[in-house]
């Protein structure tokens, strides 16, 4: 694939480059200069129960190790090389802190018993969720197995969890319901987007 064909300009990538940053100046922070802005920004259930609502989001820009941080920044970065083409500074920025809160929300109420989490990979499956729809709405026939790809493994991580090799490499246990809520996070924007650019188009 020739560089040229990346999708490069600001309005596609710029949102995606700064929480690629964030996320690595967090980590920065945490793991050589110290570990207060982990605390005082990771989802942790009692705190937020106590009105430290920004966890609900914050949280999501933080990771266990420097092997959580590169798994989630490559899927970061190659969602943004497969979709890219479809994001802009609006609607990327809409998607990332709606399945921020949709991730966060949903494992509030449905995960009672996970008390901490950290990291992107549930954000990421509904900004995929959004990328493989809007490849269907542009005719790509690639759409329909990405779209029905990421939800079979949704469906496998529920009924028998997730591989236990990840959690080794992260040094924490997968938090496969927050890939559930992630996702149907995404699948909740991306048909409200299009409804909306939809009933745009007509005025």
């Amino acid at each position: 694939m020739k560089l040229s064909s990346f999708p490069l300009a600001s309005k596609h990538s710029a949102i995606v480059l700064v929480i690629a940053l964030l996320s690595i100046l967090a980590f920065v922070w945490e793991y050589f200069i110290g570990n207060s802005i982990a605390q005082a920004f990771f989802y942790q259930r009692n705190l937020i129960i106590q009105g430290e609502l920004w966890r609900l989001l914050t949280g999501h820009l933080l990771h266990t190790n420097g092997y959580h941080l590169l798994l989630n920044l490559t899927a970061l970065i190659m969602l943004w090389a497969l979709h890219g083409r479809f994001y802009t500074i609006k609607n990327y920025s809409a998607l990332f802190l709606f399945c921020c809160l949709s991730t966060s929300v949903g494992v509030f109420y449905s995960s009672p018993s996970l008390i901490q989490y950290v990291g992107l990979s549930g954000v990421l499956h509904g900004i995929f969720v959004y990328g493989a729809i809007m490849d269907i709405m542009s005719k790509d026939k690639t759409g329909y197995l990405l779209f029905l790809g990421v939800w079979l493994k949704i469906a496998h991580e529920q009924i028998y969890g997730a591989g236990k090799d990840v959690s080794n490499l992260i040094e924490a246990n997968v938090a496969v319901d927050a890939h559930l809520w992630g996702a149907i996070g995404g699948l909740f924007f991306t048909m409200v987007y299009l409804f909306f650019i939809k009933l745009k188009s007509k005025k």
